[in-house]
């Protein structure tokens, strides 16, 4: 999947310009908007988003398993957006690869966390992805993403890897 950067806004290092631009992106995509998906926050390294229940039920009454995969996705997506963005760079980003296991239904609103994975097999990409990227024109990092319960739970985990391709 391809979802085609935004384009970095002119004040870079303020992460409020990039928190909106990419709420800004995900919400011109159709699909996507219609998920209702919110940017919460982005800090040391984590980025937390909400969808609302009621835009992502299915007949069970409980959050829709592709609603799950699609905000752990995008989300996902986003963190590499923002830390390329952050150090003024622009990619063409895709998910190259993901594993979804999902724990236990979700009978609340929707709170996705993702990190990068620091500790996998390109570790040294994902602790310096802009470095990787202006290095080698491209760079593959993995990344954990987990849907929260309210009670401190996890209802699902996706485990994807992403590609980010340089511009010319």
């Amino acid at each position: 999947m391809q979802i085609t950067s935004p384009s970095i806004p002119s004040l870079v290092s303020s992460s409020d310009h990039l928190l909106e631009a990419l709420a800004a992106h995900y919400m011109a995509m159709p699909p996507v908007a219609a998920m209702q998906p919110s940017v919460l926050d982005w800090q040391d390294g984590c980025l937390r988003m909400h969808a609302p229940l009621d835009a992502n039920v299915n007949d069970k009454g409980c959050a829709f398993g592709g609603s799950l995969s699609s905000l752990m996705t995008i989300a996902g997506w986003g963190l590499a957006f923002l830390k390329l963005a952050e150090a003024g760079l622009e990619a063409d980003i895709y998910v190259a690869d993901s594993r979804v296991r999902y724990l236990k239904p979700v009978y609340e609103d929707l709170l996705v966390e993702v990190r990068l994975d620091t500790a996998g097999e390109n570790a040294a990409d994902a602790i310096d992805l802009p470095g990787a990227l202006r290095g080698k024109g491209r760079a593959s990092v993995r990344m954990e993403a987990r849907t929260l319960l309210a009670d401190g739970g996890v209802a699902a985990v996706l485990v994807g890897r992403y590609v980010a391709i340089a511009r010319d």
